[in-house]
């Protein structure tokens, strides 16, 4: 068998009218349905969306499988390894949503016998058995591991597949050979590593060309960001694929609210890399309630006074910038409104624990938080005493006060689009490292790639990994073209979820050796477990950004029919 061609029975594969099609209308019906349940004389009522939270949740997972599905639809068809991780995805994401929808329309009434009818379909049922049956399985598992991992591709412009061959170069050359020991003995990212990224322009991705970054204006900025992203996180999520996240998110706010002086100042600094940048929004009371955050900042003589504590502050003690988002308004029934953003300038530390204080006495100390993985990165607990800023370190001056939620916000979709990225990066490293270790283990006389569970395990983690970064290409592209913000949600929620199940089962391959902490496997299975929580928490934006919207939009849209 060729490792590129599956039977030709697969390739006619055609699931948009007989399933996709029909699934959308049904996934429409129960999205209003539940948005009738929470709402209130027709606008969402939020004590009843906090009540209905378990359907919700499943309609935002149902949302991110039906996208990914409807987006690999065209590509299902062929006889390519591609085309039938397409097919494998869609139908396991056919039964997943129907079974979400089944609860949404349990919880609120609503008739599920379309759901069943549909499940039914004996197309369907030809559908799996094309598609997912064991001989199907075994096929593209094995394609999978003769193409050695090399799966889920992308078209990208020429400019956009050289910047990543170069950081792909880059990071299996200087950052893979360090990563495990960067990991097992929690170090800081060495600057070996920072200085050549500085080299190569990759803290001025997404700072425009006349503020000395490289980002064009043109339609292929975030796809460049998503995919130096993805190369670099391959080789390690915390000692290069989250190094370029914070400096994007404080440009975009920059960029979003920042006056000209400081776009000026600011964003050819950040581009070079000097300083490097920390975003300082979490505390240890409210997550990622973003609206309840309640770190003071104080009005004095030119200038303001930081009290109080922010924790999970991801790289705060290498950082040289912190975007700190801050109260700067006490009415706390201003909600977000009363928040700013103030930037707080400090010195560089390498170690997990630093102490700064201020020629007039205010005081910032900062201390590493020991996680399961993730390391090299480090997060820390923060602690501001007395801490003065001046007014030009407010974003926007005295026009930017209060609207430190929003500049906040402007970041967060490429961080989103970021996430999901790194997701793909973690997933692609696992799966070619499962390839090579079940080629290369022997069971009983046999190489663990030549079992029927083997196979079928590399087919359904590659399948999820090809959906997850063609989805996150597609919602790229159409971000660049003005498309819905609120996509990028969807594909960090899909991608981050999968990316702990493709780890899972391949250090499940691994067996013994898979739990080791010498074998990287191991690293990518718990740098993958942060990616559900960080940049929004999965439940934040399942329930908060992504059914808010698909409810919202499910009553207008009614309201206009």
């Amino acid at each position: 068998m060729k490792s590129n061609h599956l039977p030709v029975e697969q390739a006619a594969f055609q699931p948009v009218d007989v399933m996709l099609t029909p699934l959308r209308k049904l996934f429409s019906q129960a999205a209003l349905a539940l948005a009738r349940t929470c709402s209130t004389q027709g606008a969402l009522d939020p004590a009843l969306l906090d009540r209905w939270q378990v359907p919700a949740y499943e309609l935002a997972f149902a949302s991110a499988d039906l996208l990914a599905a409807e987006t690999l639809a065209a590509s299902a068809t062929g006889d390519g390894i591609d085309a039938g991780l397409a097919r494998l995805f869609i139908i396991d994401a056919i039964a997943a949503v129907i079974a979400r929808l089944e609860t949404v329309c349990l919880e609120t009434g609503h008739d599920i016998g379309a759901l069943h009818a549909l499940a039914a379909l004996p197309a369907f049922t030809a559908l799996r058995r094309a598609a997912g049956s064991t001989t199907a399985l075994a096929q593209l598992g094995l394609a999978v591991v003769a193409a050695q991992g090399d799966i889920g591709q992308v078209e990208l412009a020429q400019s956009v597949a050289m910047a990543s061959g170069a950081f792909e170069r880059f990071a299996a050359g200087v950052v893979a050979p360090m990563a495990g020991a960067i990991h097992r003995e929690d170090l800081t990212v060495p600057e070996d590593i920072i200085e050549q990224m500085r080299e190569m322009g990759a803290f001025g991705l997404s700072i425009p060309e006349a503020y000395g970054g490289s980002a064009t204006g043109h339609d292929d900025d975030t796809m460049m960001m998503i995919a130096v992203t993805e190369a670099l996180s391959e080789a390690s999520l915390a000692a290069a694929g989250s190094l370029i996240t914070r400096p994007e998110i404080l440009a975009r706010a920059l960029l979003a609210g920042g006056t000209d002086a400081q776009k000026t100042h600011w964003l050819p600094k950040i581009a070079a890399g000097r300083p490097l940048c920390a975003i300082s929004i979490t505390e240890p009371d409210f997550g990622s309630d973003v609206a309840s955050l309640m770190l003071a900042g104080t009005r004095t003589t030119a200038g303001w006074l930081l009290n109080g504590a922010k924790t999970w502050c991801t790289f705060a003690g290498k950082a040289e910038l912190l975007m700190v988002v801050t109260r700067t308004n006490r009415d706390r029934s201003l909600g977000h409104k009363g928040l700013s953003l103030l930037l707080v300038e400090k010195p560089s530390y390498d170690g997990h624990d630093f102490s700064f204080r201020q020629e007039g006495g205010g005081a910032l100390t900062g201390r590493a938080i020991p996680t399961i993985g993730y390391r090299g990165m480090h997060s820390f607990d923060l602690s501001f005493e007395n801490f003065f800023v001046p007014d030009d370190h407010v974003i926007g001056g005295e026009a930017g006060l209060g609207k430190g939620f929003y500049y906040t916000m402007a970041g967060m979709t490429g961080g989103r689009m970021q996430t999901a990225a790194r997701a793909s990066g973690v997933m692609r490293a696992a799966i070619k490292a499962a390839v090579r270790y079940a080629q290369d283990r022997k069971v009983f006389g046999a190489a663990l790639a030549s079992l029927p569970l083997t196979q079928a395990r590399i087919a359904r983690m590659a399948a999820r990994y090809a959906a997850c970064r063609q989805l996150t290409y597609a919602i790229g592209r159409r971000l660049e073209s003005g498309g819905n913000s609120m996509e990028a949600s969807l594909a960090k929620l899909i991608a981050c979820r999968s990316a702990e199940t493709v780890t899972r089962d391949a250090l499940q391959i691994h067996g013994g050796m898979g739990y080791a902490e010498e074998t990287p496997v191991s690293r990518y299975f718990v740098d993958a477990r942060v990616l559900s929580i960080f940049e929004g928490a999965e439940e934040t934006l399942a329930l908060k950004v992504i059914a808010r919207s698909l409810l919202d939009n499910a009553l207008e849209k009614a309201a206009q029919a």
